[in-house]
């Protein structure tokens, strides 16, 4: 057996192991093989891991991607980031699939397969990558936090063309809310009046509320891109909180939260949305709700432009940041094309002329014109002939 270059090799019972150093200290680790070879080919790994400054200490080699999980979680939580989100994408997807492998074991293969199961059982590229984000921001933590030294090369983001462009017309927006069970009812109400975020109305708390001046105020920090909003309550938005703070103060006067049940925040209401579209009869051909909770954001905004809210004003707030997100948000819908289309046929009636009529002296003059003149200037020449008060009036034109 050659002796190698780097560390050593030696024998426990069947199985060989190496020991090596790393910035004065002594390593020892199993190769779990009982080839001499196993033990060969690990210590040139670790060698590799140390020059290139990837190495870590072997308890970091026990880490389990589960513990670099629980790391993502911690950081939401530090940075007010939406946690309920995160922890329901970890706990229903990531843990279950990738919690119980070590870290350093983690294979590209293995976070392929779990790509094409998802898409198998009909999840959109987009909630994939949202899940995958999250894997790579856990090892990306656990490099910086020094648990791990290499990061798995996870596969690269799908490509995502799902742009949605669904919005509530009013009177969808009426039935699907009678359906809505009461505690639901003020969170609708409210984004489908500013176009607010998800995430923004389900923290709100009274000390945002300035009921005297019919204004929410948004703090940096409590908003997805980290800036002060100014929010101005229309008379239907001032009433309904209004009345929340009445059942409030009289039920549940600790609650600090602006939309609640029974005493505690609303957190989720998925199920509830799902059972009011179909109530609603918003659904699609195979059953399924056919509306989303984020086409009330899209329908706040386009209801902005439509009233005539000067386009910054109305990106101020609903919280868009650039014109271009923004413009994805004010979407024509089909009752807009056919509002075009009527404007047009009215236009037309109001100032198209009265029927142009010439009289020519005699056919050979009318081939005469014809043939001197382009059609676009024949055209022109009989337009002013007909527009002539002292033309003579005749056959129809």
């Amino acid at each position: 057996m050659k002796r190698p270059r780097f560390g050593s090799i030696y024998r426990r019972g069947k199985t060989w192991w190496i020991k090596y150093y790393s910035e004065g200290k002594p390593f020892y680790e199993s190769s779990e093989g009982e080839k001499y070879s196993d033990a060969e080919k690990l210590l040139e790994k670790r060698r590799a891991e140390i020059v290139n400054g990837a190495h870590s200490a072997a308890d970091a080699r026990r880490i389990k991607v589960g513990d670099l999980l629980d790391t993502v979680l911690l950081d939401y939580k530090l940075n007010g980031q939406d946690h309920d989100w995160a922890e329901r994408v970890i706990r229903k997807h990531l843990r279950p699939k990738f919690g119980h492998i070590r870290a350093t074991k983690l294979r590209r293969e293995a976070v392929e397969q779990y790509v094409v199961q998802r898409r198998e059982a009909g999840a959109a590229n987009a909630t994939i990558n949202r899940a995958l984000a999250l894997l790579r921001r856990a090892f990306s933590l656990g490099k910086d936090a020094g648990k791990i030294g290499l990061v798995t090369a996870l596969p690269k983001p799908l490509k995502e063309n799902n742009v949605r462009k669904g919005f509530l017309e009013s009177e969808h927006f009426v039935e699907l809310r009678r359906a809505l069970p009461e505690a639901i009812k003020p969170i609708v109400t409210f984004a489908y009046w500013t176009g607010c975020r998800k995430g923004e109305i389900l923290h709100l708390q009274w000390p945002h509320v300035d009921l005297k001046n019919r204004l929410i105020r948004l703090e940096p920090g409590e908003t997805k891109n980290d800036e002060p909003r100014i929010i101005p309550l229309a008379d239907e938005l001032y009433q309904m909180l209004s009345m929340q703070k009445t059942v409030r103060d009289q039920k549940w006067p600790a609650c600090s939260w602006v939309f609640f049940r029974r005493g505690q925040r609303v957190k989720d209401f998925r199920k509830a949305w799902e059972t009011a579209c179909k109530a609603a009869g918003l659904i699609d051909e195979a059953g399924d709700p056919a509306k989303l909770f984020h086409d009330l954001r899209r329908t706040g905004v386009r209801n902005l432009v439509r009233a005539g809210v000067p386009e910054r004003v109305a990106m101020a707030i609903s919280g868009h940041k650039t014109r271009s997100v923004f413009d994805r948000y004010n979407i024509v819908s089909e009752r807009d094309l056919h509002d075009a289309a009527r404007r047009l046929n009215t236009f037309e009636h109001r100032f198209r002329p009265a029927t142009v009529t010439i009289q020519l002296q005699s056919h050979h003059r009318l081939k005469a014109e014809r043939r001197r003149l382009p059609l676009s200037c024949w055209f022109d020449w009989c337009w002013r002939r007909g527009s002539n008060p002292h033309a003579p009036k005749g056959a129809g034109f």
